[in-house]
């Protein structure tokens, strides 16, 4: 199995200066490498300090000049905010300032306050990224974009540089909605895990993904990408109250930036999902609905860490776990610890799993602590 990391900048409550949560940021990606990580993730957001990295294909760029081997992901670009033109470039010179390490990770958005900040429409959301990704994933292909759609017109244009590899099998895009997933399969890439509903639902819902693209491509679909937020510690009972600390304090900033607790999700085209979301947090309580993210989430000791991930990988088939070990404020020394811990006693038992996609009738390897009922609380 690949195991990167992934930064992802956040500030909450504005508890330090930005400068110090990049400073910080930073000297944690500049151990992947050195600490085995294949890869380094940026994430993409704006105007509030949920994450706080407005361009995430600059961040990789910046980390491609540190590193040599780690290949460089973006978790995600999201299409809808960007001219794909624009996009196909910046994709296509990071690709080749770092010898083609780059991994491309694709989504939509959900952010009001980032399509508000960006003056669009979220209702245009899912019919403006399919035809930016259109565009991008022919163009860094045949090498120049040409588009004739409802949001996107181009003429004729050659990317330069010159992508000089495919980039087939190293695209990825976050799908939380399960109407995406044909659409991510006739686009063929594969799917980014972002883990916030029922493994089982995200289980039943990659085979249906698996399915279409097998129809569509004529070829079996790439293993998926999971991320995950983990916090390991030597103490169960430490990991167990920094997990509470962090990834639940964590999850309390999604809920703020996403804005689950208002009804406009349920009345915006193509969030439907996301409306369902937001009635069962409203249903089942803030503080139910941290605990259940938390135990979606990898925490524990480094046994615990490692079983948890592979009960992921035995629902999922995932090739790349990335874990997210800085967040919600946690000082760098605990960050750093966190991660330094995971990288020497989980991560080596990682790499040397396989990555063969899970029969449709495997049993997991272990049941998630505390996981909940089939219903769950974010399931449709």
């Amino acid at each position: 199995m690949h195991v990167g990391m992934a930064a992802v900048f956040q500030n909450p409550g504005k508890a330090r200066t930005d400068r110090e949560v990049y400073r910080n940021e930073l000297r944690l990606a500049d151990l992947a490498e050195p600490l085995g990580f294949e890869s380094i993730w940026g994430v993409e957001h704006h105007f509030t300090d949920y994450t706080m990295c407005p361009d995430v294909l600059q961040f990789l760029t910046y980390m491609a000049g540190r590193t040599e081997r780690a290949r460089l992901g973006s978790m995600v670009v999201v299409l809808p905010w960007h001219d794909p033109m624009r996009v196909a470039e910046e994709v296509a010179m990071l690709d080749t300032i770092s010898g083609g390490r780059l991994i491309l990770g694709l989504g939509r958005g959900a952010g009001k306050v980032e399509f508000d900040g960006f003056r669009l429409s979220m209702d245009e959301s899912r019919q403006r990224f399919t035809e930016s990704a259109e565009m991008l994933l022919l163009g860094l292909e045949t090498g120049y974009c040409e588009y004739d759609g409802t949001f996107v017109k181009q003429p004729r244009a050659a990317i330069r540089p010159a992508p000089f590899k495919s980039f087939r099998g190293r695209t990825y895009a976050a799908a939380v909605s399960p109407e995406s997933l044909p659409v991510m399969a006739r686009l063929g890439v594969g799917i980014l895990i972002i883990p916030q509903k029922p493994w089982k639902e995200v289980a039943r819902e990659l085979e249906t993904y698996r399915t279409v693209y097998r129809e569509l491509n004529g070829v079996d679909a790439p293993p998926p990408v999971s991320a995950g937020w983990t916090f390991c510690d030597e103490s169960p009972a430490r990991a167990e109250e920094m997990a509470r600390r962090f990834i639940g304090g964590y999850y309390q900033t999604v809920l703020d930036h996403y804005q689950f607790q208002g009804d406009h999700l349920a009345r915006t085209k193509g969030y439907e999902y996301y409306g369902k979301m937001a009635e069962k947090i409203t249903q089942y309580g803030t503080d139910t609905v941290i605990d259940y993210f938390m135990n979606l989430q990898v925490w524990g000791t480094p046994k615990q860490c490692y079983e948890k991930i592979l009960d992921i990988h035995a629902r999922t088939g995932n090739s790349h776990y990335i874990g997210v070990f800085s967040y919600a404020g946690m000082p760098y020394e605990d960050a750093e610890r966190n991660m330094r811990l995971f990288a020497r006693e989980v991560m080596p038992a990682l790499k040397k799993l396989g990555v063969e996609a899970p029969a449709g009738d495997r049993v997991p390897v272990a049941s998630r602590a505390g996981e909940p009922s089939d219903v769950g609380l974010l399931g449709s």
